[in-house]
C-alpha cells in the first residue's frame, strides 16, 4: 500500500524496505512447509513443481500484469494490485495451515548476525552499482568499500560460528547438496536475472516495445514454465533424479542468453522468441529439481532452516548478479557512446556483454552442480555424512 502511494523515490525505496521484511517472514517458510505437509517423494515433488513455477514464472508473469496496469491506469497499481492477493492468502493460511509452535525468542535472536550480513550484502551492491561504476573497478574507493564488505561477511561467518542461537547455524553447509544447491541457485540467478531485466530494456529502448508489449514478449516463457513446473518436472524427478534433471535445464537457460547475446539493433520478435521457448524450458525443469537438491539435506527440524537459506540464496544472487550485469551493460554501452557509436548501437553492444557474462555464470553453476551436488541413490546410500551431528540426514 506504501509502495502504491509514493509519491516520490525516497518513500518508494522505504516502503520497498518495509516490504522485504515482509516478504523474508513469508518467503523463507514457504518450502520448509511444503517438506514437512508433504512427506511422500511423489507428493512432494508435485508440491515443490507448484513452488518453483512460482518463483521462477514469477518475473514474466509479473512483467505482464505490469505492462497491463501500467498502460490501463498507472504504475502506482502494480503494487496495489497486490492487497487483495496477500489479504486472501493470509485468510487461507489461517484457515487450511496447521498451527505450528515455535521457539520464540527467549533464547535470544542473533540481532549481530542479522545486522553483519544485511550490511555486507547491502554495501557489496553499493560498492558494484556506485564506485565501480562511476570510478571503474580498480577504484580506490570501489576496493575500499569491497573490503569492508568481505570484512562485514567475515565477521558474520564469525559469529555464526560463536553464537549461542545463531541466525544460519553452520552445520547446514556440511551437506553437499544443500550448501551446493544453494551456490547452484546464486549463480543461476544471478546469470538469469539479465535476461528478465536487461531482456525488457532492450525490447524497450532499442525495439521500442511499449510494456503491454513487453508482458507479452515474455508470456511465452511463463507458459512453458508453467506447462514443466506444474505437470512433467514431478513426473521427471521422480523417473530420473533431480540431479539428473537439473543438468540439461541449466544448459538450456545458458543456452537462451548466448542466443539473446545474437539479437541485433535492428532485430524483430523473431530474434527474441527462441530466447523465450530456451528459457521456459530451462527454468520449467532446472528449478523444481534445484529446490529438491536443495531440501533433501534437510532434517524436519532444520527444514524452516534450510527454506530460509534457499530464499536468501536467491535474493542475494538477484540482487548481485543483476547489480554486476546492468553495471557492466551500462559501462560497456557508455564507453561505446563516448566513441561515437549511435545510441541503439551502444546499448545493444552493452546488453551482449551482460548476456554473455549471465551465461558464464550459469555455466559456473553447472560446474558446482556436477563436482558437488550428489545423486539421491548415492546420498541414501551413503546415509549420515562424515562429521554430521546425531540425527542429521542427507537421506534424499
Amino acid at each position: 500500500m506504501l509502495c502504491g502511494a509514493a509519491q516520490s523515490q525516497e518513500m518508494l525505496v522505504a516502503a520497498r524496505f518495509v516490504q522485504g521484511l515482509g516478504g523474508a517472514l513469508t518467503s523463507a517458510v514457504v518450502l520448509g512447509m511444503i517438506v514437512t505437509m508433504f512427506q511422500e517423494p511423489r507428493e512432494q515433488a508435485k508440491a515443490i513443481g507448484v513452488y518453483g513455477f512460482v518463483a521462477s514464472a514469477g518475473g514474466s508473469i509479473g512483467l505482464l500484469a505490469g505492462g497491463v496496469l501500467t498502460e490501463s491506469i498507472n504504475w502506482h497499481w502494480i503494487f496495489f494490485i497486490n492487497i487483495p492477493i496477500g489479504i486472501a492468502t493470509a485468510i487461507l493460511a489461517v484457515r487450511l495451515i496447521p498451527r505450528d509452535q515455535g521457539i520464540g525468542i527467549g533464547q535470544g535472536a542473533d540481532l549481530p548476525g542479522a545486522i553483519l550480513i544485511t550490511g555486507a550484502l547491502m554495501l557489496a551492491v553499493y560498492t558494484i552499482v556506485q564506485p565501480a561504476a562511476e570510478n571503474g573497478w580498480g577504484s580506490t574507493a570501489a576496493i575500499g568499500f569491497g573490503a569492508v564488505a568481505l570484512a562485514l561477511l567475515a565477521a558474520f561467518i564469525g559469529r555464526e560460528a560463536t553464537a549461542r542461537t545463531p541466525l544460519v547455524p553452520l552445520r547446514i553447509f556440511r551437506s553437499r547438496n544443500v550448501s551446493g544447491a544453494n551456490t547452484v541457485q546464486a549463480l543461476l540467478v544471478a546469470g538469469m536475472f539479465g535476461t528478465f531485466f536487461l531482456g525488457s530494456l532492450y525490447l524497450e529502448q532499442v525495439l521500442g516495445y511499449d510494456p503491454l508489449e513487453i508482458g507479452l514478449a515474455f508470456l511465452p516463457a511463463t507458459i512453458v514454465m508453467g506447462v514443466l513446473s506444474l505437470r512433467y518436472s514431478e513426473l521427471l524427478i521422480t523417473r530420473f533424479g533431480a540431479r539428473t534433471v537439473l543438468m540439461p535445464g541449466m544448459v538450456l537457460v545458458a543456452s537462451a542468453l548466448v542466443v539473446f547475446a545474437q539479437a541485433p539493433v535492428d532485430g524483430s520478435y523473431l530474434h527474441v522468441f527462441p530466447v523465450m521457448i530456451l528459457l521456459g524450458l530451462g527454468v520449467g525443469v532446472s528449478f523444481p529439481a534445484l529446490m529438491t537438491l536443495a531440501m533433501s539435506g534437510a532434517t524436519p527440524q532444520d527444514a524452516g532452516l534450510a527454506s530460509g537459506l534457499v530464499n536468501t540464496t536467491a535474493q542475494v544472487g538477484g540482487a548481485l548478479g543483476l547489480a554486476v550485469l546492468a553495471t557492466v551493460s551500462a559501462t560497456r554501452a557508455d564507453t561505446l557512446l563516448g566513441e561515437g557509436e549511435a545510441a541503439a548501437s551502444a546499448l545493444t553492444s552493452g546488453y551482449h556483454l551482460a548476456f554473455y557474462i549471465g551465461a558464464v555464470l550459469i555455466l559456473a553453476a553447472l560446474v558446482v552442480a556436477v563436482t558437488v551436488l550428489q545423486a539421491p541413490k548415492q546420498v541414501a546410500h551413503e546415509g549420515v555424512p562424515q562429521g554430521a551431528e546425531p540425527g542429521y540426514s542427507e537421506a534424499a
